[in-house]
């Protein structure tokens, strides 16, 4: 027989599951720099970029579970500029990327310069934690699906569930994008898809700077 204690962690850990995978479905700028880093670069650095992503899913679930939203609400001036960082990041990547797309390939040479380790994992670390709304977001899951005294297991076990589904949804996107037939295609459509993605990522740093 299943305890209650079990029966209510299992119950809470599906009802996480669902809404944070159903939240991985419309599109944000987790999603837009998997894609491109995906269909710019090699397979190896679109995985690294998914792990920075995940390790920022981490450190946003620990805060959501300590009560990030709680201290976002004492102390407002926080939120703000944590809001104006990271829309000041996204808005920097997006401009580099549109500006980027202008550019003539070098010899006819359509493929980017290969991204290092550590600038892969960067690049999906900062993206992830340069959107304030994701710490709002992750509070918000918690504030509705937690018991009133979570204990540390039930928080570790929900950041565990969270970090794996982004794992596991960003890489199968990570491998389905750096397929050959799916590298051509983006070729034959680079300076496009790259000012959709660079004008996407300024659409996400304003929407950021204006609401609340």
């Amino acid at each position: 027989m299943i305890s209650p204690d079990l029966a209510q962690m299992a119950s809470v850990l599906s009802a996480i599951s669902v809404i944070w995978f159903v939240a991985h479905l419309s599109p944000g700028p987790d999603f837009l720099v998997t894609v491109r880093v995906a269909m710019t670069q090699s397979r190896t650095a679109a995985l690294r970029t998914v792990l920075g992503i995940s390790v920022g899913t981490v450190a946003w679930a620990v805060a959501g579970f300590f009560g990030i939203h709680a201290l976002f609400s004492s102390v407002p001036a926080l939120y703000t500029a944590l809001k104006l960082a990271g829309g000041a990041y996204l808005a920097y990547l997006g401009l580099r990327i549109v500006i980027a797309s202008f550019r003539p390939p070098a010899d006819g040479d359509a493929a980017a310069p290969p991204m290092s380790a550590g600038s892969a994992f960067r690049l999906g670390l900062l993206t992830n934690l340069a959107n304030p709304k994701a710490a709002l977001f992750t509070a918000s899951v918690f504030a509705a699906t937690l018991p009133p005294d979570p204990s540390a297991l039930l928080g570790l076990a929900a950041t565990v569930v969270m970090t794996l589904i982004s794992i596991a949804f960003y890489g199968l996107l990570a491998g389905l994008l750096t397929t050959p037939s799916a590298s051509a295609a983006y070729a034959r459509a680079q300076a496009w898809i790259d000012r959709v993605a660079g004008a996407a990522f300024v659409y996400f740093a304003v929407d950021f700077a204006l609401r609340g």
